[in-house]
């Protein structure tokens, strides 16, 4: 069975879920291959097939959780930024694999 067609049903569930989240998501496998990424995303330059770890700095991917996600089983939060959250949800069914998203954190309204 190829990478495709052993994604293909979570490729298709993670767009029904993610797609229009308003931050960016991506299924990342354990080796740091993207899988999957939603429109917000998309938009902002990732694509399925990269590393992930090789977009933007290196800065960028100081404190990543997603092996602790991974091994724990549990979902993994941080803010890297005042103005921004990312999180790391592992999947069941999926042991090597998480939805990985950030989501810019907006002004309190008034």
């Amino acid at each position: 069975m190829t990478a495709d067609t052993r994604y293909a049903e979570l490729i298709a569930a993670f767009h029904k879920t993610w797609e229009n989240f308003p931050g960016q998501a991506r299924l990342i496998d354990g080796k740091h291959h993207v899988i999957a990424v939603n429109a917000f995303a998309a938009k902002n330059g990732r694509t399925p097939g990269e590393i992930c770890a090789a977009f933007g700095t290196p800065e960028s991917h100081k404190g990543c959780r997603k092996a602790e996600a991974l091994a724990t089983g549990e979902g993994k939060l941080d803010r890297p930024f005042a103005e921004r959250v990312r999180g790391w949800v592992p999947l069941e069914d999926w042991p090597d694999v998480v939805v990985h998203f950030s989501l810019a954190v907006p002004e309190v309204n008034s």
